[in-house]
């Protein structure tokens, strides 16, 4: 894209990092499957000389995602962890994380099970507490890690008060934007180091991908993180970036049906007798709304509800639902239910869940692009089980 001004996010979605064919005029980008690359002379390439390092497809997918993340630099990767487990690996034995004490259940068992044997400390705190992270620093901390919305809580947190800590202290933040996408909020923008995604989830959108990504904008830290992606070797295939860069074109579009369609869930649900407390950062009512509507563009296409229930009735409600399919994941097009204690949360200690506010009668609904009122029908049928 050849434009003195900046195009809009949805030009980017669908053409950022990618040309026609240069061969074929084929206006999708090609799925380069091939593994090594014919060389002119002794480390003469084009560019390309073994696809652990680079590929073209991956490289259109990280030019595009660089784009829409409003960054210079994009990273693929096999997974969301394998992209998490790249920026620890910035880190030294000895130094300290802080991270948000309501994120995925994966990066707490990484940071829990491998890197705690490699020497390296992790304090767990509220990030929507800026109190609590002021005082959660050390002399050794190195790295903030967040989500915003977290999973599965929804919390919000403020991402350019968190980045001004961190720069003013010297340390390095990594916000997950997983939930959000950059069509709802741009961290980088906000002053966040480096953002992270599971590309599995919204950036695919259509369940049929597992990836991961990294964005930044500082050359040094590129270069750092792209050696440890290519040392690592977690890198994605070149259909699963095709796939992922054909997620991306309808990402603006998907995006504002799933959040039109989870708000109309929250504030249904937030009227039935049935459901103790309802956290969708989209209402009024959720604690840290104010902060959501100054960085995000809407509130989201995730909702999770804390029903009065046992945490056998939950699992019984998320068994009966038609519409709704109950898996792990979250972001495709198709709406899913998920019980985070006995699922994607199960790895965290039940104490530690409930002492960050995970209930077990938690339940967690990625809303999809479906009829409204069939979805809502749906979770008022299964929810008709706690009767």
């Amino acid at each position: 894209m050849n434009s003195e001004r900046t195009p809009g996010f949805g030009t980017r979605a669908v053409h950022a990092g990618q040309q026609p064919d240069p061969t074929t005029g084929a206006i999708m980008t090609p799925v380069y499957l091939t593994s090594t690359y014919v060389q002119e002379a002794p480390a003469k390439t084009k560019g390309y000389d073994y696809s652990r390092s680079h590929n073209p497809t991956r490289t259109a997918l990280e030019q595009n995602l660089a784009a829409l993340e409003g960054g210079r630099h994009g990273l693929g990767f096999a997974s969301g962890m394998a992209a998490i487990h790249c920026v620890l690996n910035l880190l030294q034995s000895g130094d300290h994380v802080i991270a948000g004490n309501d994120l995925y259940g994966g990066t707490y068992r990484l940071l829990r099970t491998l890197y705690t044997k490699f020497g390296l400390e992790t304090t767990f705190v509220d990030l929507t507490d800026l109190g609590q992270l002021e005082a959660a620093f050390r002399p050794s901390t190195r790295l903030v890690m967040l989500e915003t919305p977290t999973n599965p809580l929804l919390r919000c947190c403020d991402l350019a008060a968190i980045a001004k800590i961190c720069r003013r202290k010297k340390v390095l933040s990594m916000a997950d934007n997983t939930f959000a996408t950059p069509w709802l909020q741009t961290p980088l923008a906000l002053g966040c180091d480096i953002v992270a995604h599971s590309t599995t989830k919204y950036l695919g959108g259509h369940s049929d991908v597992v990836g991961g990504a990294l964005i930044c904008d500082d050359g040094a830290l590129h270069q750092q993180l792209m050696h440890f992606q290519n040392s690592c070797g977690g890198t994605p295939g070149p259909m699963d970036c095709f796939l992922v860069l054909r997620g991306t074109k309808t990402l603006h579009v998907r995006m504002q049906r799933h959040c039109e369609n989870a708000l109309a869930v929250a504030q249904w649900l937030s009227e039935d007798k049935r459901v103790e407390r309802v956290y969708y950062p989209g209402l009024p009512s959720h604690a840290n709304h104010a902060v959501a509507m100054q960085q995000m563009r809407a509130g989201g296409g995730m909702v999770s509800v804390e029903l009065k229930a046992t945490v056998e009735q939950a699992k019984q409600v998320c068994a009966s639902f038609a519409v709704f399919s109950l898996a792990e994941s979250l972001g495709g097009v198709e709406s899913l239910v998920d019980h985070p204690a006995s699922m994607t949360h199960a790895s965290i200690p039940a104490e530690q869940r409930r002492g960050a506010g995970l209930q077990d009668g938690l339940i967690r609904l990625s809303v999809g692009i479906e009829d409204q009122a069939d979805l809502i029908a749906d979770i008022d049928g299964a929810l008709r089980r706690l009767r």
